[in-house]
């Protein structure tokens, strides 16, 4: 019968080489037209029509088998076209061999083959892949899209494995394109595939024809050469001696093999080891990666290593994890503590609290460490107000002679007012009077004053921290985010709770901020019981009015400081008090001091006669008591929040019996120099203005006055003082508020 068709020809093969029982793709032409047309198929001389699997015309898949030729042609034979060709060769490797029994590095793994003996009896091509054409015709994707497709046939598949499987979907996908007779012939193709796997095994029994009768022919010679020994009669059953070959070739076996598996066991396990080791390299290097990264302060690495070491291996249950975890729990337990130790450290600033606080929130520290840190500052806020007084009382104790540096106040000159009176005084006059001080003279800061300026300073310095560190723990911005999330609810019951803790505290601080200036500036202010903790100051003498407006000052800026930090007014109560009562204090101790200055105005009399019959005395005592209620201007002035220094009664009561007191000392004065003994009278400063008149003639020959003549010079200044400088001083008390003007004029004028 004559061919119809080509003879087979070969020209690709994918891969081109590779070790035996390789999977390789042939293409070509006229590969026959089914499965059955297919009769022959070797590669490099070996035959693998056992393991073919048709697929179309142009492709054939099949393993490569045992080849004694390392390289060869792939010739394929069939029905239709007889032994064909091929233009492409395939090149067998072959994998490097090691003996049973030698050593080497590494194991060498079984290779994955296909056994003939196991999948020939199952039925089914030994290829049993999904193949990529059931039709056996060629494919032609379509240009519908996906979605288009699986729109139109919701629920199923074009897979045709699938139980949801769409035969319309399919040939949409694949063969929109193809004809119907390729159609028919795809039919065809799908009836000789199904009696194909009907046949069963057949087919591979025949292309293993030749293994059967060797088998067969072996178990002949077998059983002929034993009824010729004779030897199952003597030594009993075949089956019996074969099974003491087989026990003693186990043995032999079991013995040969022996070191060689357990060096194979040895290896396994140091592997293993190794990969655990690596694997989990992490955990068994984290303690002491942990001490390393403490000793550098590199905590955030130590807690993103906890976290994750938390999260793999917080509830393992392998023994020698759970023995590193523990370690590595031990040491953040340390770490925890060393934070804790810094946090709680005095001094330190408010980032290094912070840092620290978030660090010990996010190792779920136990308790509350910045609650914690709350208190240390308080109590390291107090102790240091408290060592400031010590450190003062102390230094003036064993020094009684020093000062502290300089402050200047008053542009760098600080003259008496006295002295400053009678310098204007002469200087009006011509005279040749001069200041017992020099004009750079300064006053030294003392001891009390420079305390209160330091206590105040501390105070200020500290603490804003401490408030801006409670801000903080109640917003919440002192915890990490996870931290925060994680016990918000816990945080927002400790706040409630802190809040009125806190304000003890915030109480306790300025309370001991006022009692410590009460002590030293107005000690008689505080009880007997708290003299020995808040007093203590050697009392040798009153601070000036001067000295203590400067105390007013200092405290003033104080509490302006504080309510910048939005305090609440009721925890700066206290300090408003204690303003209040400094202010009382300052007026009372200047005007008993500008009594004391009037008083020796007397001395300072020159008896000096002006134009108008006058001498300087009025005009000192203007000056005196201008200048006393000009330095209590700023004391007498109401800040914001401030309440009137003559709003008690009682107040109002001291104030205007004090400015009583002054009017009556210069009255004094001027009694006692109307009726002074001549003898008593010192003229030997007396000068002669030559632009006087002649009302006093005798002045001119001995320079003495008689006491008609003080008098009379005396009355002169009465007169001016009843109708000038008493209606001005009055004025100026109330231009400055004083209260009791009209008790004040009535003395003046009686």
């Amino acid at each position: 019968m004559s061919r119809s068709r080509q003879p087979p020809l070969v020209t690709g093969i994918s891969p081109n080489e590779g070790i035996p029982w390789t999977k390789v793709t042939i293409r070509g032409e006229n590969l026959g037209t089914g499965p059955t047309d297919l009769i022959g198929l070797t590669i490099c001389g070996h035959n693998c029509l056992l393991t073919a699997e048709w697929m179309s015309a142009s492709k054939i898949v099949c393993r490569v088998g045992q080849a004694k030729n390392d390289k060869g042609d792939i010739i394929v034979t069939t029905k239709s076209g007889g032994r064909g060709t091929s233009t492409v060769s395939f090149k067998l490797l072959r994998p490097e061999k090691i003996g049973i029994l030698d050593q080497s590095a590494v194991w060498v793994d079984e290779m994955n083959y296909y056994d003939m003996r196991t999948d020939r009896n199952k039925g089914i091509p030994p290829l049993s892949l999904r193949p990529a054409n059931p039709l056996g015709i060629e494919i032609e994707k379509s240009k519908f899209s996906q979605k288009d497709l699986e729109m139109l046939f919701h629920g199923m598949s074009a897979d045709f494995t699938s139980e949801n499987f769409s035969a319309a979907w399919y040939l949409i996908e694949n063969h929109s394109n193809t004809s119907f007779e390729q159609l028919k012939m795809a039919v065809t193709n799908l009836k000789r595939q199904a009696n194909k796997k009907s046949e069963g095994s057949l087919a591979y029994v025949k292309g293993g024809l030749s293994t059967f009768f060797e088998a067969q022919d072996a178990l002949s010679a077998i059983h002929q050469k034993l009824e010729a020994d004779g030897t199952e009669k003597v030594e009993g059953s075949m089956t019996q001696k074969l099974e003491n070959v087989l026990n003693r070739a186990s043995n032999t076996a079991d013995t040969l093999f022996q070191e060689v598996l357990g060096r194979k066991d040895k290896a396994d396990s140091t592997r293993n080891a190794l990969n655990v080791l690596q694997r989990f390299k992490f955990l068994f290097n984290l303690p002491l990666n942990i001490e390393r990264n403490i000793q550098k302060g590199d905590y955030d690495v130590v807690i993103n290593d906890y976290e994750k070491a938390k999260s793999l291996f917080g509830k393992t249950e392998v023994q020698v994890f759970k023995k590193y975890y523990a370690e590595v729990e031990t040491r953040i337990e340390a770490l925890r503590e060393l934070l804790l130790d810094k946090l709680l450290e005095t001094p330190s600033t408010l980032h290094d609290q912070k840092r620290y606080i978030r660090y010990l929130s996010d190792l779920h520290a136990p308790g509350d460490p910045a609650w914690q840190c709350i208190g240390a500052q308080h109590k390291w806020i107090l102790q240091l107000m408290h060592s400031c007084k010590e450190g003062y009382v102390k230094e003036l104790k064993g020094n009684p002679g020093l000062h502290s540096p300089m402050l200047d106040l008053d542009n760098d000159t600080r003259p008496s007012v006295l002295g400053h009176l009678s310098q204007t005084a002469s200087l009006k006059r011509g005279s040749s009077f001069q200041s017992g001080r020099d004009d750079t003279w300064r006053y030294k800061t003392p001891h009390r004053v420079a305390f209160v300026e330091k206590l105040t300073k501390l105070v200020l310095s500290q603490l804003p921290n401490f408030w801006k560190l409670w801000i903080s723990y109640v917003n919440g911005s002192l915890f990490s985010e996870t931290a925060e999330k994680s016990g918000q609810i816990e945080r927002s019951k400790n706040v409630r709770q802190r809040q009125n803790d806190f304000k003890k505290m915030i109480q306790e601080v300025m309370h001991s901020l006022v009692k410590l200036t009460r002590g030293a500036l107005l000690p008689l202010s505080i009880r007997d019981g708290e003299a020995k903790q808040y007093g203590g100051w050697e009392l040798k003498c009153e601070l000036s009015g001067q000295w203590l407006a400067h105390a007013i000052q200092t405290v003033r800026l104080t509490h302006e400081s504080l309510t910048a930090l939005e305090i609440p007014n009721d925890l700066l109560q206290t300090i408003q008090d204690l303003i209040l009562d400094l202010r009382v204090r300052c007026i009372m101790v200047t005007l008993q001091h500008t009594a004391e200055e009037i008083k020796r105005l007397a001395e300072k009399e020159d008896w000096v006669v002006d134009n108008e019959g006058l001498t300087s005395l009025p005009c000192q005592f203007e000056q005196c008591i201008v200048c006393s209620l000009q330095s209590l201007k700023g004391v007498l002035e109401c800040k914001p929040g401030e309440a009137s220094v003559f709003q008690q009664p009682k107040t109002q009561e001291e104030v205007c019996q004090l400015s009583i007191n002054i009017m009556q000392v210069f009255i004094y004065c001027l009694e006692q120099l109307s009726t002074k003994p001549d003898a008593d009278i010192d003229t030997t400063h007396l000068s002669v203005d030559v632009s006087s008149p002649d009302l006093f003639g005798s002045i001119h020959e001995d320079f003495s006055l008689t006491s008609e003549q003080r008098l009379l010079i005396v009355l002169s200044n009465c007169c001016y003082l009843e109708r000038h400088t008493f209606l001005n001083i009055a004025e100026h008390f109330e231009k400055h508020n004083f209260q009791g003007i009209e008790k004040i004029t009535q003395i003046l004028i009686q």
